[in-house]
């Protein structure tokens, strides 16, 4: 029977753990995929992508561990390694530039263009990212207005929960505005810390914390995505600010988000 939610895990906290034992803890902490960074010094580089994804993808399959999504370079080698592998989406961000967010919006809209024959080719889907601060684009709003003029079989969105409360967005709001072209949601969460005391100018930080603990309400994500008949992938991106505690904190985070999608 086909899930009805795909539970994806980002293992940027693990790169220098062996693929089987990666296999192994990603499978016992109840994950059904992963979304894998291609990048240089992880089990896979950008190097040796046509040979390493595909093996990867083996490996995995045999703790039942997908690839859901990878986040990596966008060369004709990739997509073969995704099209070879099975791997059905490669996330990016697209972000501001020193000549301004109208320009690099213009430059972002034309790269993605540029990737079209080759996700066409190779059946593999640019997924872009929303993303809090000088990115293209911060908000639900922004990121539709980037891609809403390409066929969303072949370019769609990401949408990450925490980076939308970040900005002050609605889940509902956001969800609403990229339903059209989303193909995968991040779970994750953060607040805004003060840096400064109270009597000086205010500056703040982003603290990254627990599912349960954010300006993002997962809750309210879920019955969204739950009343709108979401069907695919829900990745946990396993960013914290406290280093030391990932693998308790994302152990304790699938546990609530499977939670929040399978209750009655």
């Amino acid at each position: 029977m086909e899930k009805k939610y795909v539970f994806s895990v980002f293992t940027k906290p693990w790169q220098n753990m062996p693929v089987k034992e990666l296999g192994e803890f990603v499978s016992k902490l109840g994950f059904d995929a992963i979304e894998f960074p291609v990048r240089p010094g992880y089990q896979v580089e950008p190097e040796n992508v046509k040979e390493g994804l595909p093996k990867l993808a083996r490996e995995l399959k045999s703790f039942g561990i997908d690839i859901a999504s990878i986040a990596g370079p966008t060369d004709e080698d990739t997509f073969i390694a995704c099209a070879t592998a099975g791997i059905p989406v490669i996330r990016v961000m697209c972000r501001v530039e020193e000549d301004g967010y109208l320009a690099s919006e213009k430059k972002a809209r034309k790269d993605l263009e540029s990737l079209l024959p080759l996700c066409e080719k190779y059946n593999v889907k640019i997924g872009v990212q929303n993303h809090y601060g000088k990115f293209v684009s911060p908000n639900s709003a922004g990121l539709m207005r980037l891609v809403e003029k390409f066929d969303p079989n072949y370019i769609g969105i990401i949408w990450d929960a925490a980076h939308n409360a970040l900005g002050g967005e609605e889940p509902e709001m956001g969800l609403d505005i990229v339903w059209s072209h989303l193909c995968m949601v991040n779970l994750k969460n953060a607040f805004w810390r003060r840096k400064t005391g109270p009597e000086l100018e205010a500056e703040w930080e982003i603290y990254w914390t627990s599912g349960k603990q954010g300006l993002a309400s997962w809750r309210r994500v879920a019955e969204y995505l739950k009343k709108r008949n979401y069907r695919g992938v829900i990745c946990l991106t396993a960013e914290y600010t406290t280093k030391d505690e990932v693998d308790r904190l994302i152990a304790e985070d699938i546990k609530f988000a499977r939670s929040l999608f399978y209750e009655d």
